[in-house]
């Protein structure tokens, strides 16, 4: 079993409700920011790391991302006929994504600064860790209401709490995954068991994060982009 990833899981799957009427036809990852769909955007991420899989998992609306994603080297895991959420799609992935840690991104966000899945690389300790998560500052987190997911103390270990916002990006074994007994569950269920080890771990992003999981957000992302104070 390799230590350090070598395969990425894209979440791509959900129902973009948040977004409303631009996702009642069209899947939230083609939604576009900047002219560039969101997937994109992930990708562009995912190109210089220059990974040996690249796994995308599909349900709502598939057929325009597998239009768009069409001779590209990603594998899709379809979730039918119900979508798993990202526990079980994360689990429903590993014969495409095969065993040891992986990567898993959200495609709802846009980042600006140092690549985010760079960073977790070098960070990664798979003896101290079971899960790397980057968590965004406050500050840093745009298009963000809330007040944080998580606190981190001065070992990076993280636990519940308003503080640093979960950017969608880590670094997880996934080993734990085949503990849960249901098909359809949240990572959550993994990060609370691996807190409670003190195995769960965060990495502050030093740039700038968009949420784009609502619509608000595309305008917020694109001046973000175009914002040269990072």
């Amino acid at each position: 079993m390799r230590d350090h990833p070598d395969a990425i899981m894209l979440f791509a799957a959900g129902f973009g409700t948040r977004m409303g009427a631009l996702t009642a036809e069209w899947p939230k990852p083609m939604i576009r920011v900047s002219g560039r769909p969101l997937i994109d955007h992930a990708l562009s991420l995912v190109a210089p790391m220059n990974l040996a899989r690249v796994v995308a998992n599909l349900h709502y609306r598939p057929e325009p991302l597998i239009e768009h994603l069409d001779g590209r080297d990603i594998a899709f895991s379809h979730e039918t006929p119900d979508i798993l959420d990202t526990g079980g799609g994360l689990r429903h992935a590993l014969p495409h994504l095969g065993p040891g840690p992986v990567f898993t991104m959200n495609t709802d966000a846009v980042w600006r600064g140092p690549n985010p899945l760079s960073l977790l690389a070098g960070a990664w300790n798979p003896d101290e860790m079971d899960a790397l998560l980057i968590c965004v500052p406050r500050a840093r987190a745009i298009g963000h209401a809330g007040e944080g997911d998580f606190l981190l103390d001065d070992t990076g270990r993280i636990a519940r709490g308003p503080g640093h916002v979960y950017g969608g990006v880590q670094i997880i074994k996934t080993d734990l995954l085949h503990d849960i007994p249901d098909r359809v569950f949240s990572l959550n269920l993994l990060w609370d068991r691996m807190a409670g080890a003190d195995r769960l771990f965060g990495l502050p992003y030093p740039g700038k994060w968009c949420d784009v999981g609502h619509p608000e957000g595309i305008a917020l992302a694109e001046r973000m982009l175009e914002d040269s104070d990072v």
